[in-house]
């Protein structure tokens, strides 16, 4: 966290752009106090240049300012336009500190920012820890969202989910899996991984399978719908000769194989079907050689049938997420424009070099499932780069320049608050009784933050 975020509190910091807007610079602590009797204020948009070099059009304002009664400077503003603006204290030249505040066009005020990752795993499948120390954990991390993704598995995400059903916190767990139909033979084999993030149903079980030593499990009404009235089963033969009469009926592009073309056009479908956003995750994960042959990526960008783009995620190598980000921006070129979210495929949420290298944000005006996939079929997000950090953020330029702000200014006050709840999480799910209470007793500071820091 940026040292002036220890010593100054600034809010609201989002507000409409073009509206009078009142705002509290605060100090946090005597160390930090005003003790002049007046302080110079400048007011610097990002966007139109510095007064020095720009004379004509900088957007400069100046304007003195004194403390209150109560060791605090509120002044009155109206930000035009929606950029970044710096909050400039001096003492004659010398500056005391700079802040940010952000000012938004109509369609993103009432839209919050929350953070959260679309695609993990647990040891349900092929990751280290269970589901509800996974949650817990991502939650100490300071995500607002998280949907547990198991290889075949739609189960573990609602387990996940059930472990903390009856205790307050401000965390969304949604529904989940990363789906991956059976394979027969050479002519009926699809290993495009595709997530169904939300969907209400699991599309692994619509094909009933009994060869692994939880398939009872999966295979039972209650672990694969969250609603009544989920689609039948069918067998393994029933799902070939369906997406076999599926093919039939659309064109195959030239140069891919003709049933994982079909397969996943088929799988977008019924991800949509079950409420879910069906996401393409990563084509150039190198396993073996690239995991998604780029004429299929290519051909799948064309057809315009999943939901969003897992642009960031799962290894740390260049050319896995350079790579796809390349692809990405290429496609956008080519009118091929979809919303994008970054995750990190982890399979361990402790101890693990890739644990914590990507994320999403998307900017909601709620945290619940159905305004979280909305948003992102509207293209309200962002993926995160946190490989290092020198992070990087992936998407429409607009939305990239305000999560940046975001990222450097909200988020390191947010996750102090996730850290806490997170870490409570974790001691309710092994057994700490008094883990509830405590939940309890702190349940709604996120949302008062966010009233606090967005002037909506």
């Amino acid at each position: 966290m940026k040292t002036e975020l220890h010593n100054y509190d600034i809010f609201p910091k989002v507000f409409p752009a073009g509206k009078a807007v009142s705002i509290t610079v605060k100090p946090m602590g005597l160390h930090a106090a005003f003790v002049e009797e007046s302080y110079t204020m400048v007011i610097c948009p990002l966007d139109e240049g510095c007064d020095r070099d720009y004379p004509h059009m900088t957007g400069f304002e100046y304007c003195t300012v004194k403390p209150e009664a109560d060791g605090c400077i509120r002044f009155t503003h109206t930000f035009e336009t929606e950029q970044e603006y710096f909050i400039r204290l001096q003492v004659g030249d010398k500056r005391l500190v700079q802040l940010s505040v952000f000012a938004l066009n109509e369609d993103l005020c009432g839209r919050y920012p929350f953070v959260g990752d679309l695609h993990m795993h647990t040891f349900r499948s092929d990751g280290k820890q269970s589901p509800a120390v996974v949650a817990a954990n991502y939650r100490r991390y300071g995500y607002d969202f998280l949907a547990i993704t198991d290889h075949c598995r739609y189960y573990p995400s609602l387990e996940a989910i059930k472990a903390y059903k009856d205790v307050d916190i401000e965390y969304n767990l949604v529904p989940g899996e990363e789906v991956h139909m059976p394979k027969g033979d050479k002519d009926h084999i699809n290993d495009v991984h595709i997530v169904n993030f939300g969907g209400l149903y699991s599309v692994n079980a619509l094909v009933r399978r009994d060869t692994d030593e939880d398939s009872a499990v999966c295979n039972s009404k209650e672990n694969r719908s969250t609603v009544e009235n989920c689609p039948e089963q069918m067998s393994e033969e029933e799902f070939y000769k369906t997406v076999d009469a599926y093919a039939d009926t659309i064109e195959i592009p030239e140069g891919v194989e003709r049933f994982s073309f079909a397969c996943c056009q088929w799988e977008f479908e019924q991800i949509k079907k079950a409420g879910g956003l069906a996401i393409f995750a990563h084509p150039f994960w190198i396993n073996n050689v690239y995991q998604v042959p780029p004429k299929l990526s290519e051909a799948l960008f064309a057809n315009r049938k999943f939901s969003a783009f897992e642009v960031l995620g799962g290894e740390n190598y260049f050319e896995h997420n350079g790579f796809q980000t390349l692809f990405y921006y290429e496609q956008c070129a080519k009118g091929r424009k979809y919303p994008v979210v970054g995750s990190t495929d982890s399979h361990s949420s402790i101890n693990n070099r890739n644990a914590r290298i990507c994320s999403t944000i998307v900017f909601a005006p709620e945290n619940t499932r159905e305004a979280l996939i909305a948003s992102v079929n509207d293209s309200y997000s962002v993926a995160v780069d946190t490989i290092s950090t020198e992070y990087r953020l992936v998407g429409d330029f607009r939305l990239v320049r305000y999560a940046n702000f975001i990222y450097n200014n909200f988020l390191p006050l947010h996750d102090e608050l996730c850290y806490e709840e997170g870490r409570l999480m974790r001691e309710y799910a092994c057994g700490d009784e008094d883990a509830a209470r405590v939940l309890k007793a702190i349940c709604g500071r996120m949302k008062k933050q966010r009233e606090k820091y967005f002037a909506f």
